[in-house]
């Protein structure tokens, strides 16, 4: 008794986009947009900090202080210097003494910088304080920030935060153009029109990044990324229309 063949299973035709690469692209794009998610979620109260920090004027020059919004200067003596280590970086420390009536207190300062090069103990030394924060140390004519300085920190968490949305949108969609090639059993994939894609794509981030980066204000970055990701992509359909029309011709 002769056995039915059992069926094989069809082989795929090369070039078909394989679902493994659907999966890929589809989990890609998800993780970009979620981890944008999580800066924009942080965002907020970042930006408005760095926003009162750069509009606050010197105590001197504001009639009726109010919660240590404006920035004041307090003269103080250094007591000790030291290095550290965090995580494997070189951490860069200062003690300073206010006087009787305050207690000593450690600053951590941004980098081997000049002033905390030039210090020694005894030195007189001006603390810059913002709600009663120290962002910066003086000695004489020089300056150093703190890590504790408010600073371009939340400008590039957002245009970080941008360009992942933008490139992890693409890869969203460009997950659902695979699975519906994949439907139609298309194995062609030009060349022309993925290298339009990845242009319009960097220069969509381009943008975003520009605009977050040159403006604090935040309706305006967003209104920027959202006028320059319309623009790419209504002139990239054109584009590839075009590239398609003469592919059929």
């Amino acid at each position: 008794m002769n056995r039915p063949a059992s069926p094989r299973p069809h082989p795929q035709p090369s070039g078909l986009p394989s679902l493994k690469g659907v999966i890929f692209t589809s989990v890609v794009g998800s993780v970009l947009v979620l981890v944008a998610a999580v800066l924009f979620a942080l965002l907020p109260g970042a930006l408005s900090e760095a926003r009162d920090f750069r509009a606050a004027r010197p105590c001197s020059e504001v009639s009726a202080p109010e919660n240590g919004d404006c920035l004041s200067e307090w003269p103080g003596t250094v007591v000790s210097k030291e290095t550290g280590r965090n995580n494997k970086a070189v951490t860069y420390w200062v003690t300073v003494d206010l006087g009787p009536e305050e207690p000593s207190f450690r600053i951590r300062m941004r980098g081997n910088g000049p002033v905390w090069r030039e210090l020694a103990p005894g030195d007189r030394v001006t603390a810059f304080a913002w709600r009663d924060l120290v962002w910066q140390l003086g000695s004489g004519e020089l300056r150093q920030d703190t890590t504790g300085a408010p600073d371009r920190e939340p400008a590039v968490r957002l245009a970080v935060g941008l360009a992942l949305l933008i490139v992890g949108s693409v890869f969203l969609r460009g997950a659902g153009w695979l699975h519906r090639r994949r439907a139609v059993r298309a194995t062609d994939t030009p060349t022309a029109q993925v290298l339009v894609v990845t242009a319009a794509t960097l220069l969509a981030s381009g943008i975003a990044v520009t605009a977050a980066t040159a403006t604090d204000a935040l309706w305006l970055v967003l209104l920027v990324a959202a006028a320059g990701c319309a623009a790419v992509r209504t002139a990239t359909a054109l584009l590839l229309r075009g590239l398609a029309r003469r592919r059929t011709a």
